[in-house]
């Protein structure tokens, strides 16, 4: 920990939050001829480097300067009064929760933004993808740093028309298609949401989120509770996904460019969980027992359902899109983050938020290695990749190859690897689920969700196996392709981070459970224990 004032961690904090705005606004400004390089597009390209590093660099001195012996504490507040009228406040603050959802967005946004320098996006203007790039990261970061009620629906829908244009204008085929497919889900679960919202915030009489997790839904009654869990929850579920409101992910992942899958798997999803663990949880937590027992067993089918989908594009000759299967595979992924959440416990919910982190890492990790492999074979279908002989990528491309292995085991759990510990710790809290909850339903959810774990692997199994291996030539035989290009310069500094946070997390776990622990001890009592 590094000694730095409260005002200066308010002011980094709120530098973080507003930096991108106005990084997205001069972005849109013409570059001062010195600073245009090769081409103004090379320049604006270098605009978003800088910015999203800032970002990152200021997000890493509050995580620094972050007092970690206080976790359970919101550090960095400012809190100014906005509408009187309605006791809406400028609120912000990071705790333990929140903190590491903050870092990950900012250093994926910063290696996206890296990624495009090198790669540029193929499309209209760099200009209007630099500046909207900008616009979706204060979006996200504002989302995991307010602490009101009606600040946090803004900055949850500030995202949705930046990734709406990301996928229409710089997507594959059938971008408009997703594109307002993800647009229409998202806009419709947000409207549910913000009825649950301001019934909260007109029955208590304050949309303060730490007076009312304090409160600990003290200040409103049961029935009011459930129907404001089920209105948020609808909203959160679908920017989650949850299963059967997951349908609009497959196709904006397929249709999403490299850099916007990323961000959607890496960030957007958590926004929709981390609402369930801020809002739902400690505010309404009546309303939260009473539709536990739902969203566990909505948790479960989407883990089988997703596994099944999985499995299903992986076989051979189903055509089936690697972009396409890694998408199912974030609905069975985050259905082991939902399960975590719905037993009410420590152990559960912490699970959930280490899931959440491990998921970030890992699902970039390999939207950025699919990305990579359509720029080099042109197509992402798995039939088309596995014709390929030759030893396919081991011997084409070993690196590449070794790293889409790598994500792969890191994303069906191995044990050493960040995606183990999430899920475990979820089964676990789900083995003993929170007072008021009936453990014979938890266990059974327990038991199917491990089998889908089982499945997770054999799918991603397959993938490797079709993928990355294949026979090497006889003698006499076709010529062996030619070799791929490996992993290059920028490549490698775009996704070295991602791996080295997955084995960090893998095998020091109490670096992220020792943040949030103290964090979810305290937002399950309001601060009475």
């Amino acid at each position: 920990m590094i000694g730095i004032s409260e005002s200066v961690m308010q002011f980094l904090l709120a530098l973080t939050v507003v930096g991108p705005l106005i990084g997205a606004v001069a972005a849109l400004l013409p570059a001062p001829p010195g600073l245009k390089g090769k081409s103004p597009d090379q320049a604006v390209l270098r605009h978003g480097v800088f910015v999203t590093g800032v970002i990152l660099l200021g997000a890493l001195i509050l995580a620094l300067a972050f007092d970690h012996d206080q976790p359970s504490k919101m550090q960095a507040t400012t809190d100014i009064s906005w509408i009187p009228a309605l006791d809406v406040r400028i609120h912000l603050g990071i705790d333990g929760i929140s903190l590491p959802l903050l870092v990950l967005t900012a250093l994926l946004t910063f290696l996206c933004a890296l990624y495009s320098f090198f790669k540029p996006p193929t499309g209209p203007s760099p200009k209007a993808f630099v500046a909207l790039l900008l616009v979706l990261e204060s979006g996200t970061l504002a989302s995991f740093a307010v602490l009101d009620l009606l600040l946090f629906f803004l900055a949850f829908e500030m995202v949705l028309i930046p990734m709406y244009f990301l996928i229409a204008r710089w997507g594959g085929e059938q971008r408009t298609r997703a594109a307002w497919k993800f647009i229409l889900y998202t806009l419709l679960g947000s409207v549910v949401m913000l009825l649950g919202l301001l019934l909260i915030g007109l029955r208590s009489g304050t949309f303060d989120m730490v007076a009312l997790a304090t409160d600990n839904g003290l200040g409103l009654s049961t029935s009011v509770q459930v129907i404001a869990v089920l209105a948020i929850g609808i909203g959160l579920a679908v920017k989650t996904p949850m299963w059967p409101l997951h349908s609009w992910l497959p196709d904006a992942h397929t249709a999403a460019p490299t850099v916007g899958s990323v961000l959607l798997a890496g960030v957007l999803l958590k926004m929709g969980t981390y609402g369930f663990v801020r809002i739902a949880l400690p505010i309404a937590p009546d309303g939260m027992r009473e539709f536990a027992p739902y969203l566990a067993a909505l948790a479960v089918v989407g883990i089988i359902y997703g596994s099944l989908a999985c499995l299903a594009l992986a076989r051979q000759g189903a055509k089936g899109d690697l972009k396409r299967l890694i998408a199912y595979s974030s609905v069975g992924h985050m259905g082991f983050v939902l399960l975590g959440i719905a037993t009410m416990s420590p152990t559960g919910v912490n699970g959930a938020l280490f899931a959440n982190i491990a998921h970030g890492l890992i699902t970039g990790l390999l939207f950025f290695l699919v990305g990579a492999l359509k720029d080099r074979t042109g197509t992402t279908d798995l039939d088309a990749l596995a014709r390929e002989s030759g030893a396919a990528l081991y011997g084409r491309a070993p690196r590449l190859g070794g790293l889409l292995a790598f994500g792969a085991v890191a994303s069906l759990g191995l044990p050493g690897l960040a995606g183990f510990w999430g899920e475990m710790l979820a089964l676990f809290g789900a083995f003993e689920p929170a007072d008021g909850l009936s453990r014979p339903a938890f266990l059974t959810f327990m038991a199917i969700a491990a089998l889908g774990t089982l499945l997770t692997a054999a799918y991603l199994l397959i993938v490797v196996r079709r993928v990355c291996m294949g026979p090497m030539p006889q003698a006499g035989a076709e010529p062996a392709p030619e070799a791929l290009p490996d992993v290059r310069g920028y490549e490698f500094a775009a996704w070295s981070p991602l791996v080295a946070l997955t084995v960090l997390a893998g095998l020091w776990p109490a670096a992220l459970l020792g943040l949030t622990d103290p964090a979810v001890q305290k937002l399950l009592t309001g601060g009475k224990s």
